[in-house]
């Protein structure tokens, strides 16, 4: 990446109609890392068959709350599917392996914060997430150029309240355009 490219770090990738590949298509995905080495980020509309229960048993976490229990999770890609992470909001809460990505949003990816939320003392918004989207060094800039991603702003409200199923929509509609104004290739003048 260029000094004068901008991070896309805190930002959303949305899917273009270009892409075909069924993990990304229609996907909308977080960005938690852009620099010259690569890219890392998370899908945040797509859940998978398990809820949080599911996981708890895998790890021996006790939990009695059925509304936790039946939190969703969601596959964040194709990448290191066994690793875990938690998208959340507010303070680091003094978890282990928790990095701020954007004032008041967090990655955490330790044990403790999947015992505070089964505990009922995690974050108020949080998305448990099995997996990561990576690209290597200038890969994702060379997809931007294909119109395979747009690039939009992203907002706790985005990443937490919202649908997973409209998620996708809602940053979209953010742009101000038509879809089918877009082209499926690019040219240079």
């Amino acid at each position: 990446m260029s000094e004068s490219t901008a991070s896309l770090v805190d930002k959303c990738l949305i899917a273009t109609p270009a892409i075909k590949d069924p993990i990304f298509a229609s996907s909308l995905i977080y960005m938690c890392e852009h620099s010259e080495q690569g890219s890392m980020g998370l899908v945040v509309n797509r859940e998978t068959s398990q809820v949080l229960g599911d996981i708890f048993k895998q790890l021996d976490i006790r939990c009695d709350d059925e509304e936790i229990l039946d939190q969703p999770v969601y596959i964040g890609g194709p990448v290191q599917l066994e690793q875990g992470f938690v998208l959340h909001s507010g303070g680091a809460g003094g978890w282990q392996n928790s990095v701020e990505i954007a004032s008041g949003i967090h990655l955490t990816s330790s044990l403790d914060i999947l015992q505070a939320i089964a505990d009922g003392h995690g974050p108020d918004d949080y998305l448990v997430i099995l997996g990561f989207s990576g690209w290597a060094s200038g890969q994702l800039e060379s997809e931007l150029q294909q119109n395979s991603w747009l690039t939009s702003a992203s907002s706790a409200d985005l990443l937490f309240h919202e649908r997973p199923e409209d998620k996708w929509q809602v940053a979209f509609d953010s742009l101000g355009f038509d879809i089918n104004s877009l082209s499926p290739v690019s040219g240079n003048a």
